[in-house]
């Protein structure tokens, strides 16, 4: 039975505690909003709805916060954007004519890189050379379009680095702003973009907003070291959901 916008009680409950509970990691660790929610809407949307919702969602709380993420960025946060911008196009086409099966498989093979990546010792400050910046790009883009998700390629990339962390996290959150853009531009683009989704979208951003500011306040009180263990297990869990969805 439908009572919002075209969705039904149980598609709003999930979508509302999946929102909570995805932007509270995002305030703790500067990522994973996209990782942990995409999943659970597709659990109670269709995949390209799924990933159409989180855009908007990254999008709006992007926005709430993006004097902060450009002041702190690091300059490869836009060489990587600018990348992500021009592939993301190719990567919601691909999911649009792909099957569930053939998804699931490209998005758990892609966490679980990103999961085996940041358990690679720290490189330190150094910035990677131009290819690698611009791989994350090319691949944070496809990812964004494929499955709303441009942070497995882009977080061991800025993790993986001895920076300070407010660096880290406005970096990957910047790129994940402007990815989110890009998203919804290309779900225009390919007539998947619904309005009811945009407000759904503005109905679940006070949950997103409470649940990001209270990881934001968790995060500035525990270790570096034990910050970057939560960036681990993260990224090691949706890695392990991706590919239990497989077996």
């Amino acid at each position: 039975m439908e009572v919002f916008a075209g969705f039904t009680a149980v598609q709003i409950a999930v979508a509302f505690a999946a929102a909570l509970g995805s932007a509270f990691v995002r305030g703790l660790t500067g990522f994973g909003m996209a990782i942990l929610l995409v999943p659970v809407l597709a659990l109670a949307l269709p995949p390209v709805e799924a990933v159409v919702l989180a855009n908007a969602l990254s999008l709006m709380i992007g926005a709430t916060e993006i004097r902060m993420l450009v002041r702190n960025a690091e300059p490869t946060a836009w060489v990587i954007s600018t990348m992500a911008v021009l592939t993301t196009p190719f990567g919601l086409w691909a999911l649009s004519m792909t099957g569930n099966d053939v998804a699931r498989l490209v998005i758990a093979l892609i966490a679980l890189s990103a999961f085996l990546a940041i358990l690679l010792p720290r490189r330190g400050e150094s910035v990677p050379g131009r290819a690698v910046t611009g791989g994350v790009g090319l691949l944070s883009g496809l990812m964004t379009g494929y499955a709303g998700m441009p942070g497995p390629p882009v977080v061991p990339y800025y993790a993986g680095r001895t920076l300070p962390r407010i660096t880290i996290k406005a970096s990957m959150q910047l790129i994940f702003t402007i990815a989110a853009t890009a998203g919804l531009g290309s779900a225009v683009w390919l007539g998947v973009l619904r309005a009811e989704l945009l407000l759904f979208a503005a109905v679940m951003l006070p949950m997103i907003l409470a649940g990001n500011a209270l990881g934001a306040r968790v995060s500035g009180r525990i270790s570096d070291p034990i910050w970057r263990a939560v960036v681990g297990l993260i990224l090691g869990g949706a890695a392990a959901a991706a590919l239990a969805r497989l077996i």
